[in-house]
C-alpha cells in the first residue's frame, strides 16, 4: 500500500476539510444482479473489477470503481414519483463520443428515455432495467461560460432545458458541422408533428425553445 505522508496534519485537521476533491462512485440496490451488472457494463463500456454474490464493482476509468450495484433479493421496486435521487450523469470527453456512445447502444437495443439540451450539456439519458434514470452529457461551454448562463434570465425561464432529435443532431454532427453550431439550443429539433421522447410527469418547460 502506497500512503503520501501528511506532515502538516495540525493545519489540516484546522483548516475545515473544504470541499471534497471528487464525486467517487455510486451504489445501486437490485432484486436483479447480473442483468444490472450487464446493463452497466454495456452503458458504460465499463468492466468488473470486482463481482460476488453480494455486490458487483465496476469501473471504466482510473477510479477503482465507479458504480456499486447490491444484491439484495427483498428490495422493493423504485418508487417513481417519491422524493429521492432523480438520476446520475456522465461525461463524455466530445460530442462525438457522446453521439458514438448513442450509436452503439442503438445497435444493441438500448434507446434513450430522453434527449435534450440543457444550455451548458447536451444530454442523452436511458432507464436501467430497474428503472434509474442515468444521463450521459457532452459539456457545451466552459464552467465559466456556465456559470454565466445560469445566471441569466432565459435559464430564470426554463432551467430544464430544449429537446433534440438525436438523429438529427448526428446527421449534422457526421456533416460537418461546426461544434459551436451544433452545441445551440435548438441545433435539432423535432420535425413538426414527430412526438418528444421525455420521461413521464416532467413539469412544463419550454420543449422547442419558442422562448430563446
Amino acid at each position: 500500500m502506497t500512503v503520501i505522508e501528511e506532515r502538516n496534519r495540525d493545519e489540516l485537521v484546522a483548516s475545515g476539510g473544504g470541499s471534497p476533491e471528487k464525486f467517487a462512485h455510486i451504489v445501486l440496490r437490485t432484486r436483479q444482479l447480473p442483468v444490472m451488472r450487464d446493463f452497466y457494463l454495456t452503458l458504460l463500456n465499463a468492466r468488473v473489477a470486482h463481482e460476488g454474490q453480494m455486490a458487483a464493482f465496476l469501473r471504466y476509468d482510473d477510479e477503482h470503481h465507479r458504480v456499486v450495484i447490491l444484491n439484495l433479493p427483498h428490495v422493493d421496486d423504485v418508487q417513481h414519483g417519491a422524493a429521492g435521487l432523480e438520476h446520475f450523469s456522465f461525461t463524455y470527453p466530445t460530442m462525438g463520443a457522446l453521439l458514438a456512445n448513442y450509436v452503439r447502444l442503438k445497435e444493441l437495443g438500448i434507446q434513450p428515455d430522453w434527449c435534450i439540451n440543457h444550455g451548458f450539456t447536451t444530454s442523452i439519458y436511458y432507464r436501467d432495467p430497474d428503472g434509474n434514470q442515468i444521463e450521459t452529457q457532452f459539456d457545451n461551454m466552459t464552467m465559466e461560460e456556465a456559470d454565466e448562463f445560469m445566471q441569466g434570465g432565459y435559464f430564470d425561464q426554463n432551467p430544464i432545458g430544449v429537446d433534440f432529435d438525436r438523429e438529427v443532431l448526428l446527421a449534422r454532427y457526421r456533416k460537418g458541422d461546426p461544434l459551436e453550431k451544433l452545441v445551440q439550443m435548438k441545433s435539432a429539433p423535432y420535425a413538426e408533428g414527430v412526438a418528444h421522447i421525455r420521461p413521464p410527469n416532467m413539469p412544463p418547460y419550454d420543449a422547442d425553445g419558442d422562448l430563446l
